[in-house]
């Protein structure tokens, strides 16, 4: 029983996908072939065909995974505990001072084998 009840919305996501399909086509060409229309327009029934294929994507079994997915993304990132401006600027100058010294390095061994190399042809 349950199988079946999942086998349903599968065949119905198909014909979802289609929808979201024309209606991005429909998005594309409509803004090609209404070429010489005002671009605010043109924007505006862009805008509203991907809305309205967005919403059909939502309705679908991957969309509302992507809801479930996006909520709990939202989640975790409450939990993150961001730096301080000070840590934050510290650590910015650590590694400003890192990368500086590392060119230094690779400058100073990039010349001294470069002088190897003249002093070996000349």
């Amino acid at each position: 029983m349950k199988a079946k009840a999942e086998a349903q919305p599968a065949r119905l996501d198909g014909l979802k996908w289609a929808l979201v399909v024309l209606l991005v086509s429909a998005a594309v060409l409509g803004n090609m072939y209404f070429s010489d229309a005002p671009l605010l327009y043109r924007v505006v029934g862009v805008v509203a065909l991907v809305a309205l294929a967005a919403g059909v994507f939502l309705l679908t079994t991957k969309g509302q995974r992507f809801l479930v997915m996006a909520r709990e993304a939202r989640t975790e990132i409450r939990k993150v505990i961001w730096p301080t401006r000070p840590e934050t600027t510290q650590t910015t100058l650590i590694v400003l001072a890192a990368v500086a010294l590392v060119a230094l390095l690779l400058w100073l061994i990039d010349s001294l084998l470069s002088w190897i190399i003249q002093s070996l042809i000349y």
